[in-house]
């Protein structure tokens, strides 16, 4: 039996911490101690990309870490302190997190990511009008633009496909202009419906 066949034994299908069956998948837990199913959870999508930073927070979404912190898999464990941590704004998380207990080991795998450090927000790539830029989009130029260290200048109105998200800078993405791949600023694109 793989992993994944043994995940969704466990979870029945359903998402580990929000009990949704819509798009379930395997989701290893950063910096897992386990290379099994303890280190492992199955969630869904909106689970996963609010757990990748992918996504704002939906506070509401995450009510369902009342129930799934009291999980006997190490890996839900600390998947919920760390998402716990991440609203610890909210009185209920912060509840929550008091009443919970994690031995050292567990506290210390859960710490490797930072979250109990950074508040919920989410830094996300955004065009001009605020629509969230991900991977393989398109966009339209909204600015002409001349491309520095070369003679193109891309016009107002290109439409630049399969983007590609620039990791850690939230202003910048990368795409083709007349074959050639530019470093692109978010301000001066419109998502392409």
């Amino acid at each position: 039996m793989t992993l994944e066949e043994k995940l969704i034994a466990r979870s029945e299908k359903k998402c580990e911490l929000c009990k949704s069956s819509s798009e379930i998948s395997l989701y290893e837990v950063p910096y897992s101690m386990h290379k099994d199913e303890d280190g492992c959870a199955m969630v869904c999508g909106t689970c996963s990309t609010q757990l990748e930073k992918k996504a704002a927070l939906d506070n509401k979404h995450w009510a369902c870490l009342t129930e799934s912190m009291w999980s006997d898999v190490p890996g839900i464990q600390i998947i919920s302190w760390r998402m716990l941590n991440r609203l610890r704004d909210e009185s209920w998380a912060m509840d929550n997190l008091d009443m919970m207990y994690l031995d050292e080991e567990k506290i210390e795998w859960a710490k490797r990511t930072g979250d109990h450090e950074n508040d919920a927000s989410v830094d996300l790539h955004k065009d001009s009008n605020g629509q969230v830029l991900q991977n393989g989009d398109s966009v339209v130029l909204i600015k002409s633009l001349d491309v520095k260290g070369s003679t193109l200048n891309a016009k107002m109105g290109t439409v630049v496909k399969n983007i590609k998200i620039v990791e850690g800078n939230t202003e910048q993405i990368e795409g083709k202009v007349e074959g050639q791949l530019i470093v692109i600023l978010t301000k001066y694109v419109r998502k392409q419906a």
